[in-house]
């Protein structure tokens, strides 16, 4: 009977494995939205703090909010969920951040802008514009040997348009990293955020001295 039970215990044991478990190190893409102050120097304990966390940043855009003493940041990384939000409640710890959100995979719009500085010779010129054309790009600068296109779409478009492109030879590149909004009326609404004050501090809980060590024996 034993034997005859093997046969249906076995995928029972690979369906487990198919199951996500958070912190099991399952790597997601992700992408941060993280109000600051713009103050000089915030830009750099961001991204350190991410790093030290051993998070690679994928891309990062920065730019003012609809107040100029107040920035957006769009950070896009891979990781483990659970990781990732331990990750973004450590950010609360710098003073100047103000808000950190994870957008959801879906009900996002989410873009990026490349230019590409393609070479172009006569007899390829056509057909590169028919395909520039083809992904509504447009044509910023055409010189006697190369051609600057501007592009902007999800991360696969422009992934999609710069393999066709590259058949015909990439002398420059360059992209401006995913820059997201949520769809629909819910927005985060910074003055709400500054009217709220700054976010409660992460901390731990507290620790519970040892039996054999009293806590009244430590003294300041």
């Amino acid at each position: 009977m034993a034997a005859m039970n093997d046969p249906i215990a076995a995928p029972e044991k690979v369906a487990q494995k198919q199951r996500y478990i958070p912190g099991s190190g399952q790597v997601h893409r992700h992408v941060l939205v993280v109000l600051v102050n713009n103050q000089p120097g915030v830009l750099n304990r961001v991204a350190s703090l991410v790093r030290s966390r051993n998070f690679n940043i994928e891309s990062l855009a920065v730019g003012h909010t609809e107040r100029p003493d107040i920035s957006r940041m769009t950070v896009t990384l891979r990781g483990d969920d659970f990781a990732v939000e331990q990750m973004a409640k450590q950010l609360y710890r710098i003073i100047d951040v103000l808000k950190v959100q994870d957008l959801p995979e879906s009900g996002v719009v989410e873009h990026e802008l490349a230019l590409i500085k393609v070479r172009a010779t006569e007899s390829k010129r056509g057909e590169i514009l028919r395909i520039i054309e083809l992904y509504k790009g447009r044509i910023l600068d055409v010189g006697p040997e190369t051609v600057i296109v501007e592009h902007s779409g999800t991360e696969q478009e422009i992934d999609s348009l710069v393999a066709l492109l590259g058949g015909f030879g990439i002398k420059e590149l360059v992209r401006t990293g995913t820059i997201a909004l949520s769809r629909g009326s819910g927005a985060i609404d910074v003055e709400a955020i500054l009217r709220a004050g700054p976010e409660p501090l992460r901390t731990p809980g507290p620790v519970t001295a040892p039996a054999s060590q009293p806590a009244t024996t430590e003294t300041r």
